[in-house]
């Protein structure tokens, strides 16, 4: 019997490869058939194919999806070893990089730079860094929905009132660290290349040369498969005040916040999350929000009219002038006057962190060029929703010892009992 053609094993590989939907590795059976050979048959070239670097194996069961590299290859030894093991099914073959850079015609795949790499033989769940400010277009432009945990999100346009091309959408996108902690967006080498080749060439030019690490809850998801166990401090926010409606409805009153963000983040705002653009124009313009859920938020009419709402203050002059006290203001009365309290300093530390958010927001902060990037300003804005969310976690358990609210069936998330929430 002839020994089969090592080149032609090789073209095979190759060609389905290349042409296959989604850079697929052909199935030892497929590639039987077209050299009409046994597969048992190619070992002996298939040995030296794997150990030259040129063709490389995936298999049930160490791989989930042996039709498409997730991740990239074990060692030669060990493909080699499972190549001949009777144990080991489903077995898809792949062309190697060091093959694919001398065959791939690079002007197949112009202006599609992620489509090129994995024609290249790149990995399909291989993540690229940008910068943030690559989701600003998305997120502000009406016609995409996009949505955002801020540990993952997708974007996807709604509106057929687009040019073709930017008729796209990222299935998924994560977040990624260097080594300072300073945040970027990452995204799959997969899902980049399902992108129009006009938005591939968007995210090119926003990509990052550093060596960043996936956000570890978006790598547990995404990459492992499993469910994760934290979520974003900004989810816990809004979650927090869902938590804190639901009992003063059960207290028999008006909920203590006018708009209830719903208990799945439904109506988080959009711009609720970390800066895209590290300016003190857009810090600014988060504390403006912030301010707006927190003390504009609050519904006098939880008070029921329990503590007054004005306050008296003697002018100059000797007159005694009469103001309106804030909601912040009328909040903490309020808390003092039914609460008690063996260390009030937790609700001093909340009531202090809502009232410099509002004060921020009347003073802003100003400069010359308030567009001027800089990382400092993620920096000053963490600092600042630990702080709001450590007021909004005080009042919620604050509220959770009244006597209605005990005998209440509330579900209070395992992720918030257990304190199991990125700051980052």
């Amino acid at each position: 019997m002839h020994r089969p053609d090592k080149n032609k094993i090789l073209y095979e590989i190759t060609k389905f490869y290349l042409e296959s939907p989604d850079f697929n590795g052909i199935p030892s059976s497929s590639l039987s058939r077209r050299l009409d050979f046994k597969f048992n048959e190619l070992f002996d070239c298939l040995t030296e194919l794997i150990s030259e670097g040129k063709v490389g194996i995936l298999y049930v069961p160490t791989f989930i999806n042996p039709h498409i590299i997730r991740l990239g290859f074990e060692s030669k030894s060990d493909q080699i070893e499972r190549l001949v093991n009777p144990e080991t099914r489903n077995i898809c073959l792949y062309p190697r990089s060091s093959h694919l850079q001398e065959v791939v015609n690079r002007s197949d795949y112009e202006n599609e730079p992620y489509k090129l790499a994995l024609a290249l033989g790149s990995a399909h769940l291989k993540h690229r860094s940008f910068e943030l400010i690559v989701l600003e277009y998305y997120r502000n432009e009406p016609r995409y929905t996009y949505r955002t945990d801020d540990i993952k999100g997708h974007i996807c346009y709604n509106s057929d009132q687009m040019a073709e091309h930017d008729q796209t959408m990222l299935e998924s996108f994560g977040f990624s660290y260097d080594s300072a902690l300073n945040r970027a967006v990452a995204v799959f080498v997969h899902d980049l290349a399902r992108l129009s080749p006009e938005h591939q060439q968007i995210w090119k030019a926003h990509e990052l040369t550093r060596e960043d690490k996936l956000h570890p809850d978006y790598y547990k998801n995404a990459i492992v498969g499993e469910w994760r166990e934290h979520e974003s401090i900004f989810t816990a926010f809004v979650n927090e005040m869902h938590l804190i409606c639901q009992m003063t409805i059960g207290m028999n009153r008006p909920p203590l916040f006018r708009t209830d963000y719903g208990k799945n983040r439904d109506s988080k705002p959009k711009k609720f999350g970390f800066l895209v653009r590290p300016t003190l124009e857009e810090l600014n313009d988060f504390i403006h929000l912030l301010d707006k859920m927190i003390s504009e938020n609050i519904n006098k009419k939880f008070f029921q009219s329990e503590v007054s709402y004005e306050t008296e203050r003697e002018r100059k002059d000797g007159r005694i002038e009469v103001q309106s006290k804030g909601t912040l203001q009328i909040l903490d009365d309020w808390i003092r006057k039914f609460y008690r309290m063996n260390d009030w300093g937790p609700w001093d530390e909340a009531i202090q962190a809502f009232k410099d958010i509002r004060k921020k927001r009347q003073k802003p902060g100003h400069a010359i060029d308030e567009n001027v990037f800089d990382q400092k300003y993620f920096k000053e804005q963490r600092e600042l929703i630990i702080r709001a969310y450590n007021g909004i976690s005080t009042l919620r358990m604050i509220f959770e010892t009244h006597p209605m609210v005990r005998n209440l069936d509330i579900d209070i998330p395992d992720y918030l009992l257990e304190e199991k929430i990125r700051t980052y």
